[in-house]
């Protein structure tokens, strides 16, 4: 252990010879120890010293030594302390302990016996440094969070507007379940966040959670929690997403995509917010709001009897649809210039400019990735950019051209060279779907709908 994070020992005693044959034993330790035997010693060297921890004898001169116990974790609450005594009984042990001292030795005790006391209170220590570091980084997370999150989802729409106005109206509603629909990379896990952080449950979990992304036989443990040994492999207890969530919002993305044996059990518990852990049959009450999301049509999986209507009814308290991104085109040239901000930055690129030709064609595209296909194509841009102007030979790989703009022959060409373009991406991916989509800087679903489009298809012997 490096000097600077020595443990810090006081030692408050009136007898002198035991201050000192302590303060040698800790010599050549991972200790840094300092000797006082009046109350004045001990306090001047509190106020000037970065002490972790005080060994105090219960009995000095003129003073009850739970006295100075108490006012000691009165001034100094981060201090532990070790109390002795040579003339303690049970009921001092137990005051001693209320009043916060973290141990308790009995004079005479071997050297050992502190050795062994010091080194649990140390552990002790270090485990609520941890502690107050992750709270720290958490807090400065959610503030980070906080603080950007307006700035991320940007529009001057009448459409978007009005997304923003509901989310304010869902935010001044922290107990009403919230379901966000919209297309793949419009924002919906955005607009959540922002719900959560402009609500009275902002200093408590966000925790995000992709409905179809958790296997089914794990569904029940991880939304419940589990008891010990309640299956193979619950080698400890688990607290589930709900618990987790007390106090705070749960946001299920691709809630459509839910397991319908799941939904009864989710909706009992957003019903009653009494969870009952997988193994244990013990009720623990908690306190949640759940703002869902999907991009599937939710009503045609209730007709298909996919989804529970009952379970719809509750997460539906409060809708907002985000509109795609081709049916606000107005909110193109803003998105666009906020994400060349933000990656021109990132990238140390500074006074990049935009074309007017890659605004006018940009606002032509219909974007099937949306907000998310958008940010990519800037990111990409930028990097490309050898020049302080971004133009639209920056956006490779991106057939962005409008068909409506373009001669019927120009647009059977283009057709098939994006036709083209996929399959031969498909082909360097091995046909990996989501590695073909990374490199054509679309999401998956938008390459699947293209695929469709062109009637692209992957025989067997291809996969």
């Amino acid at each position: 252990m490096e000097k600077s994070n020595k443990l810090k020992i006081l030692i408050l005693d009136d007898e002198k010879q035991f201050t000192e044959e302590l303060s040698e034993f800790f010599q050549g330790s991972t200790y840094e120890s300092y000797e006082a035997n009046t109350i004045a010693e001990g306090k001047e060297i509190l106020n000037s010293r970065e002490i972790d921890l005080l060994i105090l004898d219960i009995r000095l001169p003129g003073v009850n030594g739970l006295d100075i116990l108490k006012e000691v974790k009165v001034q100094f609450p981060h201090i532990e302390i070790i109390m002795i005594s040579a003339h303690g009984d049970m009921d001092t042990v137990i005051k001693a302990m209320r009043l916060g001292a973290f141990d308790y030795l009995r004079k005479p005790f071997r050297f050992i016996d502190i050795q062994i006391a010091i080194e649990r209170t140390q552990k002790y220590i270090q485990m609520q440094r941890k502690l107050k570091k992750m709270e720290e980084k958490n807090s400065l997370i959610s503030k980070t969070l906080e603080q950007r999150i307006d700035r991320q989802f940007i529009g001057v729409s009448s459409q978007i507007l009005d997304v923003f106005e509901k989310a304010t109206t869902a935010a001044n509603y922290p107990e009403a379940n919230v379901l966000i629909t919209g297309e793949s990379g419009t924002g919906k896990e955005n607009i959540a966040r922002i719900i959560h952080y402009s609500s009275s449950r902002k200093d408590n979990v966000f925790c995000a959670v992709n409905s179809s992304a958790i296997t089914e036989t794990l569904l029940e443990s991880e939304f419940f929690g589990h008891k010990k040994g309640s299956f193979t492999g619950a080698i400890s207890d688990k607290m589930g997403y709900f618990e987790v969530c007390n106090q705070g919002s749960l946001f299920l993305d691709e809630i459509a995509d839910m397991p319908f044996n799941l939904q009864a059990k989710i909706l009992r518990a957003t019903e009653e917010k009494v969870i009952t852990r997988v193994g244990d049959t013990k009720e623990i009450k908690t306190d949640f709001r759940i703002i869902s999301a999907t991009n599937h049509d939710i009503d045609k999986r209730v007709e298909q009897n996919k989804f529970r209507l009952d379970l719809l009814y509750r997460l539906n308290t409060l809708h907002i649809h985000i509109p795609a991104l081709r049916e606000r085109p107005e909110d193109i040239k803003h998105l666009l210039t906020h994400f060349v901000d933000v990656y021109t930055t990132k990238f140390n690129k500074p006074n990049i400019h935009i074309s007017k030709e890659v605004f006018d064609t940009l606002f032509k595209y219909d974007f099937p990735g949306n907000v998310r296909e958008l940010r990519n194509m800037a990111e990409r841009a930028v990097i490309l950019c050898k020049s302080n102007t971004i133009g639209i030979s920056d956006f490779q790989g991106k057939i962005i051209k409008s068909e409506k703009s373009l001669p019927k022959d120009e647009i059977v060409d283009l057709k098939m060279n994006e036709i083209k373009v996929i399959r031969k991406a498909l082909q360097s991916c091995k046909y990996n779907q989501r590695a073909t989509a990374d490199v054509l800087g679309i999401t998956r679903d938008a390459l699947i709908r293209k695929m469709k489009k062109y009637n692209i298809t992957v025989s067997k012997s291809e996969e």
